[in-house]
């Protein structure tokens, strides 16, 4: 049945009802960044609790990646169809119950487990808030809103280590999955009273994509495995089959999503010259990003001397910049249009690449704050553009898959990233002989984000907006 009973009340505070909505989907969308980076600083030590290598531990990031990626395009698709407030609060419950599950887990298959629910909870969560956001703040200060969300997920992504550091000292690794707990309330009391209702899109009951809803998690698996066997040198007979299993998957699902009536990749959605664009800037910036975070905790640990929350505090410094500029970036997009500050910012991200390509693991820590301050720039510059841009080049109606077909994007990126990672690094954390190939690819990924996202519209808010009338909104700011 469609969701459309009337809408939760506004706190009396006076503050209109989109700011409360906002605030209780950054919630929400804080926690899977968060539980994303914050167990990079806490892998050496479950490496140890567990007894097993640091290729497995990867698996750890690896399978929550790949379980987002597959799933956030679905579960986008199926919050336009049947409602994105039930979505949210279902994630949300969900996502507290897999975190507990984590923190008492008793070994690594079962901890493996939990992360990956954890991520199908996250999934339903993200594109449901993003269109959410879409609906109730208007055209002109939308970029704004998507870049103070996009700020606080950066926080949150860029605070994980110095969390994670904190809490693995403090409370073992097992504290970083019980700190969830706080954050899940907050979010479900807040968003159960303020959050909109939507009614169910026209369509709702087109038949399930069941055939790309199994495929699509089996191939990025499948990716990963074969770039982490690539890099712990593999047979080269094992790894070209897998390459080829790998293709042969992905041919077979691009037949599907085809042809799908409402598929799970929405392979539509790259006919759109501005969302391709997009699509590929997040995926391989987002790359470069990801494979420095997990990279930097390992060189420094290599180097000894280091806890574990003063390699967070390293890495914060990446968090704090994208924080301070992300809002008033939104605000450059929502006066300049959405391309000029993304270009602007993956320009600087690109530009801050280069002394950690040329230093590798020889690269002192202040200059590695300082080129990890000006790549959170950067990206703090990009985001909100980047973000903004590809949501508003899909209709209306279809604004949660856009989004979760965007944020799959960002996601490939960091599963390839990790992968390739895990198999640089090889299975010895003290071995940190692969980290100049890790820095290398991390300039390269930034430059190709850099060239896809010119050809994003320049479109100024107003101008030919494609906003199309879809998903009625019955109530909330």
């Amino acid at each position: 049945m469609p969701d459309t009973s009337e809408p939760s009340t506004t706190p009396s505070t006076g503050v209109p009802s989109s700011k409360w909505v906002v605030i209780a989907v950054v919630l929400g969308a804080t926690l899977m960044p968060l539980n994303s980076t914050m167990i990079a600083v806490a892998l050496p030590e479950v490496t140890d609790d567990l007894g097993i290598t640091v290729s497995r531990s990867a698996w750890l990031v690896t399978a929550y990646l790949v379980a987002l990626a597959s799933l956030l395009p679905l579960t986008g698709d199926l919050a336009d169809r049947f409602g994105r407030r039930r979505m949210i609060l279902s994630g949300l419950a969900l996502f507290g119950i897999a975190s507990i599950g984590a923190a008492v887990s008793p070994d690594f298959e079962t901890l493996l487990v939990f992360r990956v629910l954890q991520a199908i909870s996250g999934s339903m969560v993200l594109p449901a808030g993003w269109a959410v956001i879409r609906e109730v703040v208007p055209e002109h200060r939308r970029a704004y809103a998507f870049g103070l969300m996009g700020s606080m997920i950066g926080l949150s992504a860029g605070a994980g280590p110095p969390i994670g550091g904190l809490l693995t000292e403090l409370a073992g690794w097992r504290g970083i999955f019980y700190v969830n707990i706080p954050v899940v309330a907050s979010a479900l009391l807040l968003g159960w009273r303020v959050l909109p209702r939507t009614r169910q899109r026209e369509g709702a009951g087109a038949q399930f994509d069941y055939a790309g809803a199994v495929l699509l998690p089996i191939v990025l698996s499948g990716l990963a495995g074969v770039l982490m066997a690539i890099g712990l040198d593999a047979p080269w007979a094992l790894v070209g089959t897998g390459a080829a299993a790998v293709a042969g998957g992905a041919v077979l699902l691009a037949f599907i999503e085809t042809r799908a009536t409402s598929p799970v990749l929405q392979p539509r959605l790259f006919r759109i010259r501005a969302f391709t664009a997009a699509a590929g800037g997040v995926a391989f910036s987002n790359m470069a990003m990801y494979v420095t975070l997990l990279a930097v905790p390992l060189m420094l640990t290599a180097r000894r001397g280091y806890t574990t929350l003063e390699i967070g505090l390293v890495l914060m410094a990446l968090s704090i910049a994208s924080l301070v500029v992300s809002p008033v970036a939104g605000r450059f997009a929502d006066r300049l249009g959405r391309r000029t500050p993304t270009v602007l910012g993956l320009a600087i991200s690109t530009a801050a690449a280069f002394p950690l390509a040329l230093e590798g693991s020889e690269i002192s820590v202040p200059i590695l704050v300082v080129t990890l301050v000006v790549f959170g720039i950067g990206f703090g510059i990009a985001n909100p553009g980047m973000q903004t841009g590809a949501i508003e080049a899909a209709p209306a109606d279809r604004t949660a898959a856009a989004s979760g077909v965007f944020s799959t994007s960002r996601y490939f990126g960091s599963i390839v990233g990790s992968a390739i990672l895990a198999g640089l690094m090889g299975a010895n954390r003290a071995d940190v002989s692969g980290i100049e190939g890790v820095f290398i690819l991390a300039l390269v990924a930034s430059a190709i984000a850099l060239i896809s996202v010119i050809g994003m519209a320049a479109r100024k808010p107003g101008e030919s907006s494609p906003e199309h009338a879809g998903s009625t909104v019955v109530a909330g700011g």
